[in-house]
C-alpha cells in the first residue's frame, strides 16, 4: 500500500524546512505540502525544495482554512494510507513515523493519533490529545467526508473524530516521545495567541452544531 505524508503550513518559516526534509527522508512514497496562503517566507522556503524526489507541493493564493488545505491534500495523494504531519514541529525521527503507520498496516486500527510528548500538558492527562495533527487513517475512510473537512476550517480533527466513533471505527493514541509542538503563545504574541485560540474554539464548536447527528451517534 503507497503511503502519502500531508503537511499542511501557514507562516511556518521557522520549521517547514527542517519539518519536509525530515520527513522526505523516509518511507513515504510522497510528500505533500499545501501552502495554505502564507504571508511570511514559507512560499521561498518550500520553492527552494522542490528538487526532493518525492516532494509534490501545492501553493493556495489565499488562506482556507486548516480542512482545507487538508482535503485538498487528499486529493491530490496517490497514497491508500494518508499521516498529516503538523508543519511546527521539531525532533521527528523515522521511529515516530513508523509508530503512527504500524497499527493501520496490521489492521490494529482505523485511525491512529500522535501525541508530542514535548507540549506544556503531560499526554497521559492531555483532555486535547484527540486534536492532534499527528494522525494516519486509510484515505477511503475519509472521502465519504471531505467536502464537509474543506469547510471545517481547525474543526477539521473534531470532524474527523466524530465520524469515527459515530461509526464504531477503532482509534489508537500514542505517544510522540520526544517530539516539541510549540504553543501558540510560544510561537506569537499573548494578544495574538488568545485571539487564534478564540477563533479556533468558535471554528469547533460550529463543526459540532453542523454535526449533530454524528455527536448523537457516537453517544
Amino acid at each position: 500500500m503507497k503511503i502519502s505524508a500531508i503537511i499542511c503550513a501557514y507562516n511556518e518559516e521557522e520549521t517547514i524546512k527542517k519539518v519536509v526534509t525530515t520527513v522526505s527522508d523516509y518511507f513515504f512514497d510522497e510528500v505533500i505540502v499545501i501552502n495554505d496562503g502564507s504571508t511570511d517566507k514559507t512560499e521561498e522556503i518550500l520553492r527552494g525544495l522542490t528538487d526532493l524526489h518525492n516532494l509534490k507541493y501545492i501553493s493556495l493564493r489565499e488562506n482556507r482554512g486548516k480542512g482545507y488545505a487538508m482535503a485538498t491534500g487528499v486529493e491530490n495523494s496517490i497514497g491508500e494510507i494518508i499521516t498529516f504531519i503538523d508543519a511546527d514541529l521539531s525532533n521527528l525521527t523515522e521511529e515516530h513515523f513508523s509508530q503512527l503507520i504500524t497499527p493501520i498496516f496490521n489492521k490494529e486500527a482505523d485511525m491512529v493519533l500522535g501525541q508530542p510528548s514535548e507540549t506544556v500538558i503531560n499526554y497521559a492527562v492531555n483532555p486535547f490529545k484527540a486534536l492532534t495533527g499527528q494522525r494516519t487513517l486509510l484515505k477511503s475512510d475519509i472521502l465519504p467526508i471531505l467536502e464537509k473537512i474543506k469547510t471545517s476550517r481547525f474543526g477539521v480533527e473534531t470532524l474527523i473524530n466524530l465520524y469515527y466513533k459515530a461509526n464504531g471505527k477503532r482509534v489508537k493514541y500514542i505517544s510522540l516521545k520526544g517530539v516539541k509542538h510549540p504553543t501558540k503563545f510560544q510561537k506569537t504574541s499573548v494578544t495574538d495567541a488568545t485571539k487564534q485560540f478564540a477563533a479556533e474554539g468558535i471554528e469547533i464548536f460550529k463543526t459540532i452544531l453542523k454535526n449533530y447527528t454524528l455527536l448523537l451517534k457516537s453517544i
